[in-house]
């Protein structure tokens, strides 16, 4: 099956369509066993809104306790907002034109080719992640914050259950061996509406694992898919750059609700 495909079409269908979908899925029974149905009663339910000064799409992640970690530890994040997808390059012109900070070294002549303006950002140190951070009235992610967002409340493996499914995610064994646009992976949402939490690019978190080092969370187009998941611990240097490390921002909710109170 053609997940890819079949993402697109469902993404801009009708609540019906989804449910006739669903409905022959299960029909099929084992002929398609890995296969999540589509359900359009958690998109529904998600909140998302604008960040007023960098106008990214922002997405509420209420408190409550989550499953977190390799072990599966309950951890209790308040409510926070996180970037529906990941920081691109896109939205880096912009902050580089307001700021004048050095832009990525790959952007020829300091520009960033039209064809990759929707995908993310990379080649950004953690020094860099948290001056655009800053610089949009933001911060980065924790490891749990990015995690809860990732894997919802239950602990799932994935942003989109239990099931392991490579097609749902930029992974090495997608073949593209490139990053793609960050609205690619329509099947491959969190429970929050939220994207690119399993593959494409690694992403810089505000938590140090020790002196000079800080957590990076996601696979990554590089990574083999066994190390995408959520949950996998992983940290680098805060000088260190590459061209499969990437990030996005949060905003806790009461600094949200003020924001938008004006």
């Amino acid at each position: 099956m053609n997940q890819a495909a079949l993402a697109t079409l469902l993404a801009g269908s009708a609540p019906d369509v989804h449910e006739r979908f669903a409905s022959l899925a299960r029909s099929l029974g084992t002929v398609i066993p890995t296969q999540e149905t589509p359900s359009p009663g958690p998109q529904s339910q998600q909140h998302q809104v604008r960040h007023p000064c960098d106008g990214k799409k922002m997405a509420l992640v209420a408190a409550g306790t989550f499953l977190c970690g390799e072990k599966n530890e309950p951890v209790w994040p308040t409510s926070f907002y996180i970037d529906v997808f990941p920081v691109t390059n896109n939205d880096c012109a912009r902050f580089v034109a307001a700021t004048g900070h050095e832009p990525p070294q790959h952007w020829h002549r300091g520009k960033c080719p039209e064809v990759t303006l929707d995908h993310p950002v990379v080649f950004v140190t953690w020094h860099d992640a948290s001056a655009y951070a800053a610089w949009a009235g933001k911060g980065l992610p924790t490891s749990p914050q990015w995690e809860k967002a990732a894997r919802g409340t239950r602990g799932d493996t994935y942003p989109w259950g239990n099931n392991a499914t490579p097609a749902k995610g930029n992974s090495r064994e997608s073949g593209i061996g490139s990053t793609t646009p960050v609205s690619r992976y329509h099947r491959g949402v969190s429970p929050y509406g939220v994207y690119d939490f399993c593959g494409d690019t690694r992403e810089w978190c505000s938590t140090r694992s020790e002196p000079g080092r800080y957590e990076l969370k996601a696979g990554a187009w590089t990574s083999p898919f066994a190390r995408a998941t959520p949950a996998v611990f992983n940290d680098a240097s805060m000088e260190m750059l590459d061209d499969d490390t990437g990030f996005r921002c949060v905003t806790p909710a009461t600094v949200m609700a003020m924001l938008l109170a004006g």
